[in-house]
């Protein structure tokens, strides 16, 4: 990664709009672009999320005007001061959220939305066990988890990473190493009603352990690589598992479906009701060390780049 003198956009094609980035969030998903995990063509652009004031607007486009407060997630090119942004992956940001929270809050906050609210619906008689509960995703997951009356089993890493979890709501904290042991004491050997995993190779065995008679696990992730194929019939055999593996780009392929998820993540913030952690900015140019920081899986909360 380095970083590069581009030109400007200045003339947006048709349905395109123009925006100078307040910020840019850092994802996982960043580091499967780079490492070569998810395939790209080479070289390109990082970044899936950004925040920032519309400069101009291209043929055909009328919900967004030069001046507006926009947020987006699943556009590729954030890492920048500018970039050309398709107008149907924009949102508007409420006056009362700061623009850096905006863009720390779209591609995990509406991961988070659509795994609690969709992918496996929760209730309030409903036991979830969170991975990385402290991380940026999971830290979402968890309260929203919460909001949704359910009971939160979280695992981390760290003493200071159980605190936050705690903090977020989490009923339970416990350490991967005995995650499974824990959890089976915890629920009393019935086992939980879903996972969500976004660890991957570390934990996925012991997640389907975990998991009750038709219980859901939800991978979604791979900080610690990825996953080994499976034969199907172990799913059988473990209780009739269900097993998905979701991306957030079906989950807002809808307009009406994403303005419903980025409306729900920005209101709650402005209301006070969901809480983004910043747990650090970067300048562009200290990108590379952001990827690093992020891989360590020593940072907690969201990490933010800001041109």
């Amino acid at each position: 990664m380095e970083l590069a003198d581009l030109p400007t956009p200045s003339a947006p094609g048709p349905g395109q709009v123009i925006v100078k980035v307040a910020a840019s969030g850092v994802n996982f998903i960043d580091i499967y672009h780079r490492t070569g995990l998810y395939k790209s063509d080479w070289p390109a652009n990082l970044g899936m999320e950004g925040s920032g004031v519309v400069e101009a607007v291209g043929e055909g486009v009328s919900e967004f005007s030069p001046g507006d407060r926009v947020a987006y997630a699943m556009a590729r090119g954030s890492y920048a001061e500018y970039q050309s942004v398709a107008a149907s992956y924009l949102i508007h940001v409420p006056d009362a959220v700061d623009l850096q929270l905006a863009a720390a809050a779209m591609l995990q906050g509406m991961t988070a939305h659509y795994l609690t609210h969709s992918t496996f619906p929760l209730r309030a008689n409903h036991v979830a066990l969170v991975h990385a509960a402290a991380g940026g995703t999971g830290l979402l997951i968890v309260q929203m988890a919460k909001l949704l009356g359910a009971t939160v089993v979280g695992t981390t890493s760290s003493d200071e990473k159980a605190a936050k979890a705690r903090q977020a709501g989490a009923d339970y904290v416990i350490h991967y190493t005995d995650f499974e042991s824990e959890v089976k004491r915890i629920t009393e050997g019935k086992g939980v009603d879903v996972v969500y995993d976004s660890v991957g190779a570390n934990t996925f065995e012991k997640s389907l352990n975990v998991l009750h008679p038709r219980g859901t696990l939800v991978s979604f992730g791979q900080s610690s690589g990825a996953v080994k194929a499976i034969e199907p019939l172990l799913l059988a055999q473990k209780g009739s598992l269900y097993l998905t593996r979701p991306n957030l780009a079906h989950y807002i392929a809808d307009r009406v479906e994403l303005e419903r998820r980025a409306g729900d993540i920005l209101g709650w913030i402005a209301a006070k009701k969901l809480h983004i952690e910043v747990a650090a900015t970067y300048p562009l140019a200290n990108a590379a060390q952001a990827h690093r920081d992020l891989e360590s899986r020593l940072t907690s909360g969201k990490l933010v780049l800001v041109p």
